[in-house]
Parts: structure tokens; C-alpha cells; sequence
């Protein structure tokens, strides 16, 4: 049923720049939106295509791939997209399709342009990169901090030029940054020793402070990408110190300028694929807390990110069944590699093992199974090798309980509803997760729709899950303020995972058993129930809303961690949050407490 005109009006006073609208104009506006109703794999455009207008997703999902046909975003409720072919001639630059039935609002092009007129900000919201649109890596979105490296040698003014020279030889840099108690006072490159010590014959035992370039250029590391090349380009400088109140916190060459624009999900994928080694592709999956970083700092939402990191993980989990067939020659039987866990959901973060499994054809032979073992084995050590590590709870192909026909994993479901111990929750719980990733997806197709079936009519088996989601509970202590780890080595800290995310995706989890919903993805689960009336508009808004917060949260943290040169974790210390942002989060918590308590005492959320 088409959206009426108030209804639309509602749905736009909720969605940035509409909301900022005058009344009188989005009474004007309202009507102009044409409404086109999509369903699952319809295209939207093709590359290259004259674009109608732009897009806004009202209900539903849409992936948009690049020109390689790699996925770099998917999009739900309130996200717009083909702006940026309208501001650069009207022709389509990605291509988009359906991943989830919906309604999509077009913007005709003419009053798009229209609006971008009489409206400012509108235009100047369009006209830059969207946070959740994924458009390589901007130099012009990026912040310096994110770019610089940290730490830069250094070296007194009163040291000689062949000590300062032995330095560089020693890190395999080409400059070092003179500093006096911490502060900046010049610095001093391969240029300068060549050209101001050997070619005017001056002694290696030179003062650096006689050829050094003292009060260099610099800039902060709030300054932007941009500004670095523009600073390079102007003054013809390969090398700048990023300080802050004079004091030195970082440098940006030339390389790392390179560097960061080498790196993009597109050639990632692309060179995963021509791999013919897993420790080939272990040198670009050791791209990816790098690619966090940047994706981050561009501005990109949670679910663009984590999506794009969970394709890098298909494409190594796929060129390593292809290596396998190779060496162990074709399969005797069909099989179907799926991931479940972070990688099944599409939500995997700078922290990931790897959790898999296979199904194999009913007409397994008894000889067959040595062929799968070594399949199973040379995939997940290839995925170890690169950094996808070993599931601490052996849920891997490697084990034999989870590289079975198809009648078997049949069993295994029906025996899980049928008898939810509490060993069967957390199984199923893992298991209710998976998603087809290389192989025959067909034997996976009709397992899903009858475990999903099986499942909602279990109401004993429901409730059991419910339960066991439950045991997650976000962080909130007395009076709902933030309750941190009281002791152990993460004291005085959240864990975003267990006690963050986890909470939202366990909730996404039993929304789609109740509404029997193919969806993984947990955002994508969420819309869905709302869709198929599981959820309320209102409680899908506040859960989605809540959700974005904590897993935007946690993925800023860890790429903090990741440009600090820490490894990523999970844990956050409240105290690194402002007071604004605790508020926040503790709100983002209560919401999902009180989801959390409506599904536990079997109240829908319907009203």
C-alpha cells in the first residue's frame, strides 16, 4: 500500500537534510517523491546508467557495488543514494540492486536539482561524501591523524649529521624530527644531508642544527588529507611534522600518503583473488586494521565497515576452496562452505576468529570423507595464516560434528528444537547464524526455511532462546547509570561486545525466529521484523538507533587503538568518553534493557 502524504511527511522529518526543512516545503516536497516498491535481487541501476533521480530508502535494503562489481555498501532505512552521480553529470557511478523488499523514494532529478538550489545546506550535505556511502579512500574526508605515523624518530640539535644519518639507515626512514623536551624545533632529511652536507663538503660531524630546516611547516592532526598534499604540492616538501601545542605527535611523508590511497576493499579483493598462497593473502589481510582506520575516518557507518571487512574474509575463505580443489583435485560430491558468527552476520570488526562449517551432499560415499577433511584443513589453516585465528570453541569445519551431510545438519536442528538443553541454545544460537559462502547453496536453501519454521512453531523451544539471549545484559548498574567491570584485568572497563553489541544481535536473532526471517545481517534483521510486524516502527527505530550508537562506538574505538599502535580490543574505559557520549550510550543501554525485558516477559512491541 502506497505511503500517504502524512505518512511520508513523517518519515522525512527523520532524515538529515529533510528534517531541517521548512514545514511549508516539505508539505511541497512530499507529493513530488515517487514511491517504487522492490523486492529481493531487483535491480535498481546499472553503472553508467542515466540515473532518474535520487534514492531513499524507506523500507528494505539495497547493496551498491563498484565498477569491479564489488560490494562496498549496503543500505537501509534513511540512507540515500546516487547522489553522487547526479552531482557529477547525471550518470550512474556504482551499481545497485535489492537485497531485501521494500519501498525505495525517488527524487526526481530535475527537482533534486531544484532543491540543491533553493536549499543550501542541502546542496552542501549532497555535494561531500555521505557518512555511510563508501567512495575509496577521500583524502578530502580524512582526518591527519588518522594518516600520520606516530611516534616519529627523533634526534637532538646537537648530535651530528652521521649520527642523525644512522638513524635513518636504522629505521629505513628518510628524515628525523629535532625536538627539545618534546617540542619541535626542526627537521632534518635525506635531501638536506645530500645536499647540505655532502655537496658542500661539509664535515659528517656537522651539528644537525646547522643544516637542519628549523620550525618546519606543520599541521594538526585535526587538519584533513588534503591539506597534506596541498602543503606538499605548493612548497615542493616530501615530509611534514603533525604537532599539537608545539609539541611533536606525528609525521606524514610521501609514503604515507601512497600508502593510504593504495589501500581500498576493491584491491584488497582483487588481490585475495589472484592469490595463489595463503600467505600471499595474508599480506593483504594484514591491510585490514589499516582499512579500519581509514574506513572510520572517512566518516563510514558501522555497517558499511563491517561489511566491507567481512567481504575481504569471503574472498580469502573462497580463494582457498579453489586452492584446495586444485591441489586435492574436484570434489566427489557437492558441499557448501558457510560462516556463522561475525563473518555470517557480515559484522566482523578489527577483532575476528573464524567460526565455519560444511555441508556435504546426502550422497556422501564412505570414501568421501578423507577428500572434505583435507578441504577443511587446508581452508581453515589458510584462514589462520591470514590472522583469521583458530575458534577457541572448535566450531570449524575442521571438526568432524560440523563437516556432515545434509540429513545429518537436518538432525542436528530438529534435535536442538526439539530438545533445548542449554548446550543446544548456544548451538543454535551460533548455528541460526550462517551464511552460504562458497560451494552448492542449494543444500542450505530449504535447511534454512525449515529450521526457521520448526523453530517459531516450537514455542517451548522460543521461549528457551529467549532466555539464553537474555543472558547478555547491556552494562547498566543502580539508577541505570554505566556499570563497568568491577575486577580482573578489564576492571573499570565496558565490553562493547558481550555486554554492547552482542545484547541487540542476540535480540535480532529471536526477532527472526518469531517472524521466521531469512535475514542474518542483525540491522537487516531488525528492519525485517519491523516490516513483517514483529516489532513496532517506534521500537525498531529506537533498537536500530540504539544499535548504531554502541557499534559505531566500539568500532572507534578500536581504530583509536589500532592508530595508537595497540591491538584492537573490546573493552572501553567510560572515562575516555565525554560526558555528552556517556549520556548517550547509557540512553543507546536502556533501550536495549527495556527491548530486552518487553521480549522476556512475552509482551510484543507492537504498540
Amino acid at each position: 500500500m502506497p505511503l500517504s502524504d502524512a505518512a511520508l511527511i513523517r518519515f522525512l522529518t527523520s532524515v538529515h537534510p529533510y528534517d531541517s526543512l521548512e514545514p511549508a516545503l516539505l508539505q511541497d516536497l512530499a507529493p513530488v517523491f515517487r514511491q517504487i516498491s522492490i523486492v529481493a535481487d531487483d535491480p535498481v541501476y546499472a553503472l553508467n546508467e542515466d540515473l532518474q533521480g535520487l534514492y531513499l530508502v524507506h523500507s528494505g535494503e539495497v547493496e551498491v557495488t563498484d565498477e569491479n562489481g564489488i560490494p562496498v555498501s549496503i543500505l537501509g532505512p534513511r540512507n540515500s543514494f546516487g547522489e553522487r552521480g547526479l552531482t557529477r553529470g547525471g550518470r550512474a557511478v556504482t551499481s545497485a540492486r535489492a537485497t531485501a523488499g521494500g519501498i525505495l523514494l525517488l527524487l526526481p532529478k530535475a527537482d533534486f536539482y531544484t532543491l540543491m538550489q533553493m536549499e543550501p545546506h542541502v546542496a552542501r550535505f549532497f555535494d561531500r561524501r555521505r557518512p555511510g556511502s563508501y567512495d575509496g579512500n577521500s583524502l578530502a574526508t580524512t582526518r591527519v591523524e588518522a594518516i600520520m605515523a606516530r611516534d616519529p624518530v627523533t634526534c637532538a640539535g646537537t648530535q651530528t649529521c652521521q649520527s642523525a644519518a644512522q638513524l635513518m639507515r636504522k629505521h629505513f626512514i628518510s628524515s628525523v624530527c629535532v625536538t627539545d623536551a618534546g617540542c619541535l624545533q626542526g627537521i632534518l632529511t635525506t635531501r638536506d644531508l645530500t645536499g647540505r652536507i655532502l655537496a658542500a663538503g661539509r664535515s659528517a660531524s656537522t651539528p644537525v642544527s646547522a643544516v637542519m630546516t628549523p620550525d618546519p611547516l606543520t599541521l594538526a592532526p585535526s587538519a584533513i588529507g588534503s591539506d597534506v598534499l596541498h602543503m606538499m604540492m605548493e612548497h615542493d616538501i616530501g615530509h611534514i611534522p603533525v604537532t599539537e601545542d608545539s609539541r611533536l605527535v606525528g609525521i606524514v611523508t610521501q609514503t604515507d600518503l601512497t600508502r593510504f590511497q593504495a589501500v581500498s576493499t576493491g584491491e584488497m579483493v582483487s588481490a585475495i583473488a589472484r592469490a595463489d598462497t595463503a600467505v600471499e593473502m595474508a599480506k593483504v589481510t594484514a591491510e585490514i586494521p589499516r582499512l579500519l582506520v581509514q574506513l572510520v575516518a572517512g566518516g563510514n557507518r558501522h555497517e558499511v565497515v563491517t561489511r566491507l571487512i567481512s567481504d575481504i574474509a569471503d574472498t580469502a575463505s573462497r580463494r582457498l576452496l579453489a586452492l584446495a580443489e586444485e591441489i586435492l583435485g574436484p570434489p566427489p560430491v557437492p558441499y557448501l562452505w558457510l560462516a556463522c558468527g561475525s563473518q555470517g552476520r557480515r559484522e566482523q570488526t578489527g577483532v575476528s576468529d573464524q567460526d565455519n562449517c560444511l555441508i556435504l551432499s546426502d550422497d556422501l560415499a564412505p570414501g568421501d570423507e578423507a577428500y572434505f577433511e583435507q578441504l577443511a584443513d587446508f581452508v581453515c589453516s589458510g584462514l589462520n595464516t591470514c590472522g583469521y585465528v583458530f575458534c577457541p570453541g572448535d566450531m570449524m569445519a575442521t571438526n568432524p560434528r560440523w563437516r556432515q551431510p545434509l540429513q545429518v545438519w537436518r538432525s542436528y536442528f530438529r534435535g536442538w528444537i526439539a530438545k533445548p538443553s542449554p548446550e543446544a541454545q548456544l548451538l543454535a544460537s551460533v548455528m541460526f547464524d550462517l551464511r552460504p559462502i562458497g560451494g552448492d547453496t542449494s543444500l542450505f536453501a530449504d535447511l534454512q526455511q525449515e529450521t526457521l519454521a520448526a523453530a517459531r512453531a516450537n514455542t517451548i523451544f522460543t521461549a528457551h532462546m529467549i532466555a539464553n539471549a537474555l543472558k547478555h545484559t547491556p552494562p547498566l548498574g543502580l539508577l541505570r547509570g554505566l556499570a563497568a567491570i568491577r575486577s580482573g584485568e578489564h576492571r573499570n572497563m565496558l565490553d562493547m561486545k558481550h555486554n554492547g553489541v552482542v545484547p541487540v544481535v542476540d535480540l535480532g536473532r529471536i526477532y527472526a525466529l518469531q517472524g521466521e526471517l531469512a535475514e542474518v545481517n542483525t540491522r537487516a534483521r531488525l528492519d525485517a521484523a519491523e516490516a513483517a510486524a514483529v516489532l513496532s516502527p517506534s521500537g525498531a527505530r529506537d533498537l536500530l538507533d540504539a544499535y548504531d550508537l554502541i557499534a559505531q562506538t566500539r568500532l572507534e574505538h578500536q581504530a583509536a587503538q589500532i592508530r595508537a599502535g595497540s591491538a584492537p580490543d573490546n573493552y572501553l574505559a567510560p572515562s575516555s568518553l565525554s560526558d555528552f557520549e556517556r549520556s548517550h550510550l547509557r540512553d543507546a543501554f536502556v533501550v536495549v534493557k527495556t527491548l530486552q525485558s518487553a521480549v522476556g516477559h512475552g509482551k510484543g512491541m507492537l504498540s
